[in-house]
C-alpha cells in the first residue's frame, strides 16, 4: 500500500510541472496585460512612424516594405517568452491590437483585431511546436518569423489582393526577415534584459536569468 501511494504521489508530482504551462496565475494575467498595453502604445507610434520609411522603400522595390512589419509583431513573441503559458502569445498580441484599435488607426477596428489574432497565432504555433519547453534564441527567431508569415499572408489577402508573384515573394521574404530579427531576436534580448533586473523573479524566465547570473 505504501509503495502504491508513493508511486502515485511521484506520478502526480511529475505530471504537474508538465501541465504547468496550461495554468495561468493572477500574476501571469497582470504582467501579460501590462506587456500588451505597452506594446499597443508602441504600435500606435509605429502606425505613424512607419509612413516615412515606407514612402522611401516602396519606390525602390515593391514589396520590400515588409521590412517594416516587425514592430507590429513583437508583442506576442515577447509575451510568450516572458509568461511561458499556452495562449500568452495570442493574448498579448491581441491585447496590443485592441489598444491600437480603441485609440484609432488608419486600418479600422475589426481588421486591426483580426491582424493581431492572426499574428499572435503565428507565434503561438511555434511555441506549441516546442511544447512550451524551449525558449532559446532560435525558438524566438522562429516565433517572430511565424508571426510574420501568418501576418504577411493575411496582409496579402486583405490589402494586396491580386499582387503578382514577384511582389508576393519579395513581400513575404521581407516581412519574415523583419519578424525574425525585430519580433524574434530583439524580443529575446529584451526579455533577458528585463529578467536580469529581477522584475520577473516570479516567472520561469526570470528565475532562469538569475541562475545564469
Amino acid at each position: 500500500m505504501s509503495t502504491s501511494t508513493s508511486t502515485s504521489a511521484s506520478t502526480t508530482q511529475t505530471a504537474a510541472p508538465a501541465r504547468s504551462f496550461l495554468r495561468w496565475r493572477i500574476v501571469d494575467i497582470v504582467v501579460a496585460s501590462v506587456i500588451g498595453v505597452a506594446a499597443g502604445l508602441i504600435f500606435l507610434a509605429w502606425n505613424v512612424g512607419y509612413l516615412g520609411p515606407k514612402a522611401l522603400l516602396e519606390p525602390l522595390l515593391p514589396g520590400i516594405q515588409g521590412l517594416l512589419d516587425g514592430p507590429w509583431l513583437f508583442a506576442g513573441v515577447l509575451g510568450g517568452l516572458i509568461i511561458r503559458k499556452a495562449g500568452a502569445a495570442i493574448y498579448v498580441e491581441l491585447l496590443a491590437a485592441v489598444v491600437s484599435a480603441l485609440i484609432g488607426n488608419q486600418w479600422g477596428g475589426f481588421l486591426t483585431l483580426e491582424a493581431g489574432l492572426v499574428q499572435g497565432l503565428g507565434a503561438e504555433l511555434i511555441f506549441l511546436l516546442f511544447f512550451y519547453r524551449r525558449w532559446s534564441l532560435p525558438v524566438a527567431i522562429l516565433a517572430g518569423a511565424g508571426a510574420a508569415l501568418a501576418g504577411g499572408i493575411n496582409n496579402l489577402v486583405l490589402w494586396y489582393a491580386g499582387s503578382g508573384p514577384a511582389f508576393t515573394i519579395i513581400y513575404l521574404v521581407s516581412t519574415v526577415i523583419s519578424g525574425a530579427v525585430i519580433a524574434g531576436a530583439l524580443s529575446w534580448v529584451l526579455a533577458r534584459g528585463i529578467a536580469a533586473t529581477g522584475a520577473l523573479d516570479r516567472f520561469g524566465s526570470g528565475r532562469e536569468a538569475r541562475v545564469r547570473v
